[in-house]
């Protein structure tokens, strides 16, 4: 069975996940959400409803931050935008797939771009990420 087939599940839940980070970036939880919804839709058979789905996906934004990385003559080359999630994964059909888990993902950008100005894109790209390895995760054994 491939990972969009899901088992015998038909449903899927996924909570808003609040961001719990010590640099809160305003608009992260509500796209980080949307764009792990629309990733579980588009790659599964599953139905998407508000609350007490078969499966269930709740957690929070643990960590958001940007670092130098490269640093060349003394100064950064690159920085690292990292965004990191804290999942719990619960299976009302087979609790042995249940799962409590940390995922991090990062995307680089050049020291001369202001991060406001590649934010977004970053953001959506470092989600889409986060939310493979989130679907891996809790269907990559059906």
């Amino acid at each position: 069975m491939n990972a969009g087939d899901a088992g015998n599940a038909k449903t899927i839940s996924i909570a808003f996940f609040p961001n719990n980070a010590s640099l809160v970036q305003p608009t992260l939880s509500q796209a980080f959400t949307e764009d792990l919804r629309n990733f579980f839709q588009s790659q599964s058979r599953l139905s998407l409803i508000p609350r007490l789905g078969d499966l269930q996906i709740q957690g929070s934004i643990t960590d958001y931050r940007v670092t130098p990385v490269g640093v060349s003559n003394n100064a950064a080359a690159s920085n690292r935008l990292t965004i990191s999630v804290q999942v719990v994964f619960t299976n009302k059909l087979d609790e042995t797939k249940d799962f409590e888990q940390n995922f991090s993902r990062f995307a680089d950008f050049p020291s001369s771009q202001n991060l406001s100005s590649v934010e977004a894109d970053l953001i959506k790209e470092i989600n889409l990420q986060l939310s493979q390895d989130i679907f891996n995760k809790a269907l990559i054994n059906w």
